[in-house]
């Protein structure tokens, strides 16, 4: 009995292993259950990037619909979803960053705050500004309240400070349609519509088996 027991329980343990393994390998990452979906937007009073005088609040939620994204200078794919961001915020849609630099200290001045405008200023000068303004997450506090673990990550946000969509990745008109636009046309019929357009116009036509083209 002891002697089946101690080749069960290993046998067991590396099954279990292996499970956890093969399931990771074939997971989404960018679909990991969130943990602050349908929730209040954490409380912050972080200072804007460019006026660390400014100070911006939950507040700045009942005014419209808001679209939140988590971004740094330092993020490859953060420059490339830029572009699309600064089209959907051409159409209405205000868009908010919450900035924070991975080599910036506040206690010890690794990184001085007019380097980490000049980088912002020449990313988005590059491949597009839609951030009405930039909410400053000096110590990463607020970032961490949200579950973001890495950028970029994004939230939408409804006048009542409720997230509403949370979405880790970047944003392309596949990925609005199929997380966005259902939630956002229920909050902002007119703009959810102008957003589709655009979306039309974006996306590339395909060919299907049959030789006609549809959109993506």
């Amino acid at each position: 009995m002891n002697r089946l027991v101690l080749f069960l329980v290993p046998l067991v343990l590396f099954l279990g292993l292996c499970i956890f393994l093969f399931k990771g390998l074939y997971s989404d990452p960018t679909q990991r259950d969130s943990e602050v979906l349908a929730k209040p937007f954490p409380a912050f009073e972080l200072p804007d990037l460019n006026d660390t005088q400014k100070i911006h609040t939950n507040a700045l939620f009942s005014e419209q619909v808001t679209l939140v994204n988590v971004w740094g200078v330092w993020c490859v794919t953060c420059a490339i979803e830029l572009p699309y961001l600064t089209s959907l915020s051409q159409e209405g849609l205000r868009v908010v960053g919450l900035y924070y630099d991975q080599d910036i200290d506040p206690d010890f001045g690794s990184k001085t705050i007019s380097r980490v405008r000049t980088e912002v200023a020449q990313m988005t000068g590059k491949y597009g500004n839609p951030f009405a303004y930039n909410i400053f997450d000096v110590y990463r506090n607020t970032s961490l309240d949200l579950g973001v673990t890495g950028a970029p990550e994004t939230f939408l946000v409804d006048t009542q400070g409720v997230i509403r969509v949370h979405h880790l990745g970047d944003i392309n008109p596949r990925i609005w349609r199929q997380k966005f636009a259902p939630v956002l046309a229920s909050l902002d019929p007119a703009l959810a519509t102008q957003i589709e357009a655009l979306n039309q116009a974006l996306s590339p036509k395909l060919t299907n088996t049959n030789g006609a083209t549809v959109n993506e």
